[in-house]
């Protein structure tokens, strides 16, 4: 009982393949013995995909009943998407294919839908964070709320990216103006990319509370668990096996230990060679 009880307030999780249909993502995910669940519902790094069919949506929704309807699945977005694009023609073009995203994740009846908030290409971040906000509330307006939440990731800060630090991602929630609807996805290598410094306790300290300052913890409904190949600052986005990276084994145990974030999924996306993923999960629960 305790140990169910432990895992269910850690909530570990792993971004896994839906190679032969969605479904096949929670089988892997019971053979694993996951609390939470990351898919892509679409090709990551395609603008269009055929619908899910009806016969693989009901699929999964009763292989996910059977699994746990209390253990949160979260998709991801296409990386091609850009919100916040000065070009009229490459927002349009993001904003049909966000709502596709958004469709497909609600027809499957996930929990939230993790997104890049995208990049301002040269044209300043805060004419870019009102662009995505009006992008946005286009996107709610054209898809009615019914069990997915949008969560916007912190990034590491690479290029012209938004949501590199939380200011801006308190300014790009302002920006939406729907809390019930949106909220914040923290990615442990992105925040260390972009300069928090989660490998050590004050740093994971001092990180959290600048988090409470403009934010709030309860903003935060992901996070994604993975160490960094770069160095803090580096602005890198490369992950790296839990306890093998810059971050180490330190800022991994007080994200653990934080009772704020107790029940919040942790999804890695950290390698998959040589059994990855039991590997880093059988880190995570020996901190």
């Amino acid at each position: 009982m305790r140990r169910t009880a432990k895992k269910r307030r850690l909530c570990l999780g792993a971004h896994l393949s839906v190679a032969g249909g969605v479904s096949r993502a929670v089988d892997s995910a019971q053979e694993l013995d996951l609390e939470s669940l990351q898919i892509f519902t679409k090709n990551a790094n395609r603008w269009e995909q055929k619908p899910i069919p009806a016969d693989e949506v009901a699929r999964f929704r009763e292989r996910r009943s059977e699994w746990g309807d209390d253990r949160p699945v979260v998709s991801h977005d296409s990386y091609l998407i850009n919100l916040a694009s000065p070009e009229r023609e490459l927002r349009a073009k993001s904003r049909r294919a966000f709502i596709d995203e958004l469709e497909r994740a609600e027809s499957l009846g996930l929990d939230f839908l993790v997104t890049h908030p995208g990049a301002h290409v040269g044209s300043g971040v805060e004419p870019a964070i009102e662009r995505f906000g009006k992008e946005m509330r286009q996107v709610y307006e054209k898809v009615p709320f019914g069990r997915t939440r949008v969560l916007l990731e912190a990034t590491a800060g690479q290029g012209t990216t938004l949501g590199r630090t939380f200011a801006e991602l308190a300014a790009l929630l302002a920006a939406v103006g729907d809390d019930e609807r949106t909220a914040v996805c923290l990615d442990s290598c992105h925040l260390f990319a972009a300069g928090y410094d989660l490998s050590t306790a004050t740093g994971y300290d001092a990180a959290m509370e600048e988090l409470d300052a403009e934010l709030g913890a309860d903003t935060i409904a992901c996070w994604h668990l993975n160490d960094s190949k770069g160095a803090l600052g580096s602005h890198l986005d490369r992950h790296e096996n839990i306890g093998e990276g810059q971050i180490g084994k330190i800022g991994f145990r007080k994200i653990l230990k934080d009772e704020r974030f107790f029940g919040v999924p942790k999804i890695l996306e950290t390698p998959k060679e040589n059994d990855g993923d039991e590997r880093n999960l059988a880190t995570l629960y020996s901190l």
